[in-house]
């Protein structure tokens, strides 16, 4: 293979995860999977010493030809995980070419270079890139060296020559083994040469064998450019790089390191050492823990129809001037993800793409990966009008939501986290990622809240019952006088049979009554047979280790079923054989009933030949008879409501535990940020600070004027909803004397049902976030300003720093910076997301070059369109070559195109301001 093939093969590789992933069933999503994704770290060993070296340098090896020692360095390249290597002979390229050769055709990206010794004796390592194989004995030959007999040449060129030399001839420089007494440039050089080559603009790397943390003292402030005489303005890149001379010597840890690149080549490798911070990992650095992630993404219909993305696990921006797909694009993340905007702009804004841009019949589909409890991939898709689809890696739809598979996700639109800092309420929802949701405590809260609506609907119907029987009571008095009355006048006993009757009818009425609650309870028994047991049925036990086991179970409730199912038809029986036989007794007393009413007849023909009215007495007996059990009824009724009150109270006590206890979790949530935040955030919960709950329900329950009523409610500090409404159950004055109720409001409010006061009292008023931005420059006294007093562009920075923190699922935000301050980008925004961007994904689309250049985008997407994005000819696409990151040459001159007034403005800027 020539090199001129290698150097086309190698100019723009696939850069796909270590990991492979499960295939999913679309060929689209195959395909998508295959397009770039960006930049991503490469374990790199850069020092790696030809056969012939070796010989020179009288190193022991076992092997005894070059094609031995190739054969197995290849090999340990591939069992080490090594993707890239750099082989540097003293002043020599010839003898590497052949493992150069040899790697490239395993597939690894191998750099043919030379380890140049300065005339003042520094080591550096030169790489190129593939293209430059043919010229490199002629650059060996600009630094004078010309005999190869040597054993180690030394150059004629001056540690700043050299540089200089290697940006002309388009090589990369390292400083190797910098602080090493052999060769190393901070053990070499000394006083202001030293300053002078450390500064250098041309020197952007420097290797050591291991952290900066095991440097020598004396060096370690220089490599941490905490050195004021040594301080450069970008501090230097530290790998790892030390002489490779055999397979074993790719195990120690200072052999090699990870550099981050979406294309390996030189201006790969600069573009990371100008940001080694985002761009390189020691091996003794932590590794990121796998977060759950966007891997792709297709659409087939509408806008973006055609259009496939494959996504970077860090940081992805979407670029593109107005009107090519942006919003777009995230608002098809947010539908097929079916999330709800938070925000009312926001929700019209993405109904609109949806029905204008994307449009009905347009399919969206998405592949994401989850590494919790264990590695697994889904596919979602969704079809407008319809709700999202999820699949498994086998194509099989499943009874899961997106948010069961990647839960956590948040899709903010263009203005959408400038609106959402106008709610306090929903503030708070920013706070809950911070939590570790309890989910007893969330099952506590849910079963109370139902405990507590049935405990009112109890106490309401008890307590109505009462007020009726005692309205019917109020009557017995009146009765029982009038009774008397006929009794003086000899009736009672002139009538007493039928007034026995009577007794004795209300006798069977009160028999039956007795029996239609255990009749309810037999139907209850049966509605509840046989017991569920998908639970445990032998699909849902299905792969677990102890199914044989668990099984049992099935056959324990299937036969306490049948049972159950026995004694509840025992039950039905007893229930319907008693009845008959009360059914058979009260035949036999209508037979005597009937000779009574026969005599009744006759006494009351009698009675009115004496003008007096029997049949009202009688009215009157049955009336008093019918009153008399309610006087019992109602002390039941009493003694049930003392108990259920007591109950109710026992609630109401754990309800408000359960507040206290979410409440403190939002409590420690913020703390939590403030710390995250120290010195740029901070961020107060306020306990049931939203009063809009108690405001809709006194509107809606008491109506009329109650605007002072509720901005009195509003502007209490602190409100306890049980004491507000036990002050309104002990009428107008506990109202005026804590509230501050005028005496006709009180007595409106006071005058409302006990059922409302019970409303109240299970009321959940949501916390609300108090969050404060300090808006002073770097190194001034803090300046703290709540969101109120904040512009847009500050109210917007302070809630993006939360949403930025602590979360391992993906973050998605199209354009933030129409809503943020320049400054707060650079100074607030960008340094936290290029931290957090190491345990979590996040997708921008921008139109502000400090997002994507100083938050070190891994991935870049260009889009660009034609036509409108509504009409039929619309069409937005993403070519391959702006699917990069910035070491991309297409990916760097679109960046310069289209951000922030294009390459003319960049320029100007740094001709007018100095950057």
């Amino acid at each position: 293979m020539s090199n001129k093939q290698v150097a086309v093969e190698n100019e723009h590789p696939v850069s796909v995860a270590v990991k492979p992933t499960p295939v999913p069933q679309s060929d689209r999503m195959k395909q998508a999977l295959e397009l770039p994704n960006g930049a991503r770290f490469y374990r790199c060993a850069l020092q790696v010493n030809p056969f012939a070296y070796l010989g020179r340098h009288n190193h022991q090896t076992p092997y005894s030809t070059e094609q031995e020692y190739n054969k197995a360095m290849i090999q340990a390249f591939l069992d080490e995980g090594i993707e890239v290597i750099g082989v540097t002979d003293h002043y020599r390229a010839e003898d590497s070419k052949k493992l150069v050769e040899e790697a490239r055709a395993a597939g690894i990206h191998a750099f043919n270079g030379f380890e140049a010794v300065t005339r003042d004796g520094v080591h550096f390592l030169c790489l190129f890139d593939p293209d430059k194989d043919d010229l490199l004995e002629r650059f060996i030959g600009n630094c004078g060296v010309h005999n190869q007999d040597e054993e180690s040449p030394l150059g004629n060129k001056y540690c700043p020559d050299l540089l200089s030399s290697a940006r002309e001839w388009g090589a990369i420089c390292i400083a190797a083994h910098v602080a090493s007494d052999q060769g190393g440039l901070l053990k070499k050089l000394s006083g202001q040469t030293r300053m002078d080559v450390w500064r250098s603009a041309d020197l952007m790397a420097c290797a050591l064998p291991g952290p900066v943390s095991a440097a020598p003292d004396s060096l370690r402030p220089i490599l941490e450019n905490k050195n004021s005489q040594h301080k450069r303005p970008r501090p230097i890149a530290v790998i790892n790089a030390s002489d490779v001379n055999g397979p074993e010597d790719l195990k120690k840890q200072g052999a090699s390191c990870y550099i981050k690149m979406s294309q390996v080549s030189v201006e790969g490798f600069r573009q990371a050492f100008l940001d080694p911070s985002s761009r390189i990992r020691l091996l003794s650095d932590p590794q990121p823990e796998p977060h759950v992630e966007f891997l792709a993404m297709t659409w087939e219909g509408g806008f973006l129809d055609g259009t496939s993305v494959h996504f970077n696990e860090n940081l992805n921006v979407l670029v593109g001037g107005r009107g090519t797909g942006k919003s777009t694009m995230i608002e098809s993340m947010r539908y097929v993800l079916g999330l709800e905007p938070l925000g009312e702009d926001a929700r019209n804004a993405h109904d609109g793409v949806v029905r204008h841009v994307l449009r009905s019949g347009t399919k969206i589909s998405m592949l994401v990966r989850s590494h919790k409890p264990s590695e697994r991939c889904y596919t979602i898709e969704r079809s407008v009008p319809n709700p999202p689809v999820v699949k498994d890696d086998n194509g099989e739809v499943l009874t899961l939501k997106p948010r069961d598979v990647i839960p956590g996700v948040e899709v903010f639109g263009q203005h959408e986290i400038s609106e959402l800092t106008k709610s306090r309420e929903k503030l708070t929802i920013l706070l809950e990622r911070f939590i570790d949701h309890d989910p007893n405590l969330t099952g506590r809260k849910t079963k109370i809240r139902l405990e507590l609506e049935k405990s009112r609907r109890r106490i309401v119907d008890l307590e109505r019952e009462r007020a009726g029987h005692t309205e019917r009571l109020a009557a017995l008095p009146a009765l029982e006088e009038t009774q008397k009355r006929f009794k003086d006048a000899g009736l009672e006993d002139k009538l007493k049979e039928k007034s026995q009757v009577i007794r004795e009818e209300r006798v069977f009425t009160g028999v039956t009554e007795r029996l239609d609650p255990l009749k309810a309870l037999n139907a209850e028994l049966l509605e509840a047979l046989p017991i569920d047991t998908a639970l445990i049925s032998e699909k849902a036990l299905d792969g677990l280790p102890n199914a044989d086991i668990l099984g049992e179970m099935r056959t324990v409730l299937d036969e306490l079923s049948g049972e159950l199912g026995k004694i509840g038809s025992s039950f039905g029986k007893a229930l319907a054989n008693t009845q008959k036989k009360l059914d058979g007794i009260k035949n036999q007393w209508d037979k005597r009933r009937q000779a009574i009413e026969s005599t009744y007849e006759k006494l009351l023909r009698e009675l009115q030949k004496s003008n007096v009215d029997g049949e009202e007495f009688i009215r009157l007996r049955k009336q008093i008879e019918e009153l008399r059990p309610l006087k019992d009824r109602t002390e039941g009724l009493k003694r049930d409501l003392e108990s259920n009150h007591a109950q109710r109270r026992k609630l109401l006590s754990e309800w408000e535990d359960i507040k206290a206890s979410e409440y403190r979790e939002l409590e420690r949530a913020a703390k939590k940020v403030k710390k995250e935040l120290d010195g740029r955030v901070r961020v107060e919960v306020i306990m049931a600070g939203n009063r809009e709950p108690l405001e809709t329900l006194l509107r809606e329950r008491i109506g009329g004027n109650l605007a002072s009523v509720l901005e009195r409610l509003r502007q209490a500090e602190q409100l306890s909803l049980q004491d507000f409404a036990q002050r309104c159950r002990e009428g107008k004055e506990a109202l005026t004397k804590h509230y501050g109720f005028t005496s006709a409001q009180a007595d409106k409010v006071s005058q409302a049902s006990s059922e409302l006061f019970m409303e109240i009292e299970e009321l959940d008023l949501p916390a609300t976030t108090k969050i404060e931005l300090n808006t002073a420059g770097e190194g001034d006294a803090p300046q703290w300003r709540t969101l109120e007093q904040l512009s847009t562009g500050q109210k917007a920075t302070a809630v993006l720093l939360l949403l930025l923190l602590e979360s391992e699922a993906p973050l998605v935000v199209d354009q933030p910076e129409d809503d943020l301050d320049n400054r707060f980008i650079t100074e607030g925004v960008v340094p936290i997301m290029r931290q957090e961007k190491r345990r979590r994904q996040f997708v921008f689309s921008t139109h502000n070059a400090n997002i994507p250049v100083l938050g070190d985008a891994e991935l870049i997407l260009g889009l660009a369109a034609s036509g409108e994005a509504g009409g039929d000819e619309g069409k937005a696409r993403v070519a391959k070559e702006h699917m990069g990151s910035i070491d991309s040459a297409p990916v760097r001159e679109l960046v310069e195109e289209i951000l922030e007034g294009g390459k003319e403005a960049f320029e100007m800027r740094r001709t007018k301001y100095g950057f």
